[in-house]
């Protein structure tokens, strides 16, 4: 297995933000940093969901606390701000836990997370980069509205709040790779990464797409039966992080690594050719199970 690394991408012209980025495969996917505008615009996308959802939760407890006693009330009160509290952690990192690793607002900006060493995201780094979140905004801006909402803030209270949420919201604009606190201690980074559609069955598309490439027989009978079926479930899932891994790791093992882009395209091509091959060699009694039989 190689080893993973993610460095800035020799070569590279001066303010851009495309960096190096190595998978354990061995594939560079020379992945884009996302602009602190497309984060900013992300996390106030997903803000919108949990606040709705919040306004929603919060319509509901009060039907509940009508006409009940005080100390209900109280005890109501608790659950709403541990659902809160569950509600805007538990949000950011189930959804970065999922294969897509990025919320909804981040999958409409176009936007993932990935971790810099260039191996597979893990659930720890996920928890880290969220619990900071609650560090960096969220507990500055409780506290605030607590003092507020109690007749105890002052002045000094204010601007000593405003100025520990402003300091962690700057953070990004002072580092190239524009890293949250967060993404700094978690070993993260935020990436830009081309939105692939797949509209129809893989076989729908087969034969417009295999037209585009040809493939010799001995890049076909590279991959097997197992490699097949991997490639199908590739392609049906639809994640553009995924297909530039595969199309990558594909091309390079084919001799076709200086070739790039139309990844989803050349994977519907290479996996018709395949299936091609593999049915008709069949026909003749010859079955080949995977890349390590000869």
């Amino acid at each position: 297995m190689a080893e993973a690394r993610a460095t800035q991408g020799s070569g590279r012209q001066r303010g851009t933000d495309r960096r190096t980025f190595v998978t354990p495969e061995g594939v560079d996917l020379k992945l884009d940093i996302a602009t602190i505008g497309e984060r900013a615009g992300a996390f106030m996308l997903d803000l919108t969901v949990i606040v709705l959802t919040l306004v929603v939760l919060t319509i509901v407890l009060l039907l509940v606390l009508m006409g009940t006693g005080k100390a209900l009330a109280q005890i109501l009160l608790m659950i709403w701000l541990l659902g809160f509290f569950a509600l805007r952690n538990g949000y950011f990192a189930i959804f970065e836990l999922g294969p897509r690793a990025a919320t909804p607002g981040k999958r409409l900006m176009r936007l993932r997370v990935v971790a810099r060493d260039g191996s597979r995201l893990r659930g720890h780094q996920v928890v880290a980069r969220n619990a900071m979140r609650e560090l960096e905004l969220f507990l500055p801006l409780s506290f605030l509205a607590y003092q507020s909402s109690a007749g105890m803030a002052t002045f000094a209270t204010g601007l000593f709040g405003l100025l520990w949420t402003g300091i962690f919201l700057l953070f990004p604009f002072f580092n190239r790779d524009r890293l949250r606190v967060g993404d700094l201690i978690a070993g993260t980074w935020v990436v830009r990464l081309p939105r692939r559609s797949l509209n129809h069955s893989v076989a729908s598309r087969a034969e417009p797409e295999q037209a585009r490439y040809a493939f010799t027989d001995a890049q076909l009978s590279v991959y097997g039966e197992f490699e097949l079926q991997k490639l199908e479930e590739v392609l049906r899932r639809n994640d553009e992080y995924s297909m530039i891994v595969v199309a990558r790791t594909i091309r390079e093992r084919l001799g076709m690594a200086g070739v790039e882009g139309d990844e989803h395209g050349f994977l519907e091509a290479y996996y018709t050719a395949l299936c091609q091959r593999l049915e008709r060699n069949m026909l003749f009694g010859k079955r080949k199970k995977d890349k390590y039989q000869h």
